[in-house]
């Protein structure tokens, strides 16, 4: 078997190593004693085989020095040959092969191995047409999985790479709640054929080399040879722009700090030193400022946080708080609002709501995008419900319209950045990136966002954020840092997770 090839010369390489170190020293030995150099007593003899001993372990040291690629590299083949090894095949990552350059040979034996193994595996028509090739004409790319969810197919468009055991990994990271794996699960277990699309799926993160992003849709058949087939259409060049603009807001954010920073500044100086001559209006007319600029710094500091949170790198910090508290430093700027549009705001929470975990100005921001929302898209003369009530571990806030609703389809992409209807474009100003963020700043907190909506008869938005008692102990472990209310999928936020296969 090929396992057995390397002990055997390992064995015989370690033999002939100590059978010419023998030789060499008894040589050297004999050479010395005849010409005169050294008197043969003890002392010589236990010197010279000192030295035989010291050379045959350092030589045998050395050697395997010198073999060590060789043994790797019998072990990767041993591995991809299918042959039972107790011993794991070695990893192309590992830091020493990339400094001594040994990384891509073992990566060529291993996408060897997985093409191989593919190559078996392509479909072919009737009439004999390998379907592999035609697909490799198109940008398209078509995935298939078994029902073990392994890729046993993939066409050449396909963001694919093979991993230190041979297998093929499909590389897609899931922005939405239900990720393929997820999808999969349901489909295992209530389905036998099913289909479902995503839209805005990426091979790698923003700023990576060889970025590309695609509308995606899964189709299922329960028991199939190929029981799941994917259909990756690439839009990178659509979706790309958006991505950018997104970059581009965060940097206009970012300028915007400092003026804000300064006007923050003179407002505190204005507060101390006016107090004692202000009357009551006009102190409250200060206070109203400084609430506002802050307000508006929180806003900026979510603007970068976002374009952060693509880049799976949005961390808060949270602390108790109430949701009413942090509806009432927003709470005249809704009802100003509602009034200037003619519609009506009804916000009650009850008094012994739970406390939550929370950064106040990024929770406000959620409200004031949710119940702004609410306002522009309600009915003229038309009543916004602002209610939350405890959720087992959770405290749910909704906010309900019942103006013009939107159908499934528009339901289905809304927390997209920059999403908009046909229609919200023609009758809403907006950007598209509010429900954005506030996905973000949700799930940053450990909670979920989700909407319900009927077109003609209004939407319900909804946002759950734990108790602050059954989340303290985490927030204190990370010195209340949201790091310990996320779940992570390799490594990133649970609905950011990387489907690896």
């Amino acid at each position: 078997m090929v396992r057995d090839y390397w002990p055997r010369y390992h064995k015989k390489a370690v033999a002939l190593t100590v059978v010419m170190q023998v030789i060499a020293t008894l040589a050297i030995g004999c050479a010395l004693l005849a010409g005169g150099v050294i008197i043969p007593t003890p002392s010589f003899w236990i010197t010279l085989f000192a030295v035989l001993v010291a050379s045959i372990g350092l030589n045998i040291i050395l050697l395997n020095q010198l073999t060590m690629p060789l043994k790797d590299l019998m072990s990767a083949v041993t591995h991809v040959s299918g042959e039972p090894n107790i011993a794991k095949p070695p990893n192309p990552n590992a830091k020493h092969f990339e400094r001594d350059g040994f990384k891509p040979v073992l990566q060529t034996i291993y996408e060897l191995a997985a093409q191989e193994k593919e190559s078996v595996k392509v479909p072919t028509t009737k009439q004999g047409v390998n379907v592999s090739q035609a697909l490799d004409h198109t940008s398209a790319a078509i995935v298939m999985l078994d029902g073990d969810r392994k890729v046993v197919f993939a066409s050449k468009a396909a963001p694919i790479h093979h991993n230190n055991s041979g297998e093929t990994i499909l590389d897609l990271l899931f922005d939405d709640d239900m990720t393929l794996n997820d999808w999969l699960d349901e489909c295992d277990e209530h389905a036998v054929h099913a289909e479902h699309s995503w839209r805005r799926v990426a091979n790698k993160l923003p700023g990576e080399e060889d970025r590309k992003i695609y509308d995606i849709t899964a189709s299922y058949q329960k028991g199939s040879e190929a029981e799941v087939i994917i259909t990756l259409l690439e839009r990178t060049e659509e979706y790309q722009p958006e991505d950018d603009s997104l970059d581009f807001i965060a940097f206009a954010a970012h300028e915007l700090r400092g003026p804000i920073t300064v006007i923050r500044g003179y407002l505190d100086v204005l507060s101390d030193e006016l107090e004692p001559v202000l009357q009551d209006d006009q102190s409250e007319l200060l206070k109203r400022l400084v609430v506002s600029a802050n307000r508006l710094s929180s806003y900026v500091n979510n603007i970068l946080n976002a374009s952060r949170y693509d880049r799976r790198h949005l961390k808060i910090h949270l602390n108790e708080d109430s949701i009413t508290s942090i509806y009432d430093t927003i709470g005249d700027d809704m009802q100003l609002r509602a009034v200037s549009q003619n519609r009506l705001l009804a916000v009650e929470f009850p008094d012994n709501l739970p406390t939550i975990a929370a950064d106040r100005g990024s929770i406000s921001e959620v409200l004031g995008n949710l119940i702004d929302n609410a306002i522009k898209y309600s009915n003229e003369g038309g009543i916004v419900n602002v209610t939350a009530a405890a959720d087992g571990d959770f405290v749910r806030v909704s906010v309900e319209d019942h103006g013009i609703g939107m159908p499934s389809s528009v339901v289905s992409n809304l927390f997209h950045k920059f999403y908009r209807s046909h229609r919200s474009r023609e009758t809403v100003a907006g950007t598209g990136i509010g429900l954005y963020i506030s996905k973000a700043i949700v799930e940053s907190h450990g909670g979920t966002i989700s909407v319900r909506s009927q077109e003609g008869k209004g939407s319900t938005f909804e946002f759950r954020l734990p108790i602050y008692a059954t989340v303290a102990d985490k927030l204190r472990e990370h010195d209340n840092s949201n790091e310990g209310l996320i779940e992570h999928g390799e490594g990133w936020i649970k609905n950011h997770a990387m489907y690896r296969g």
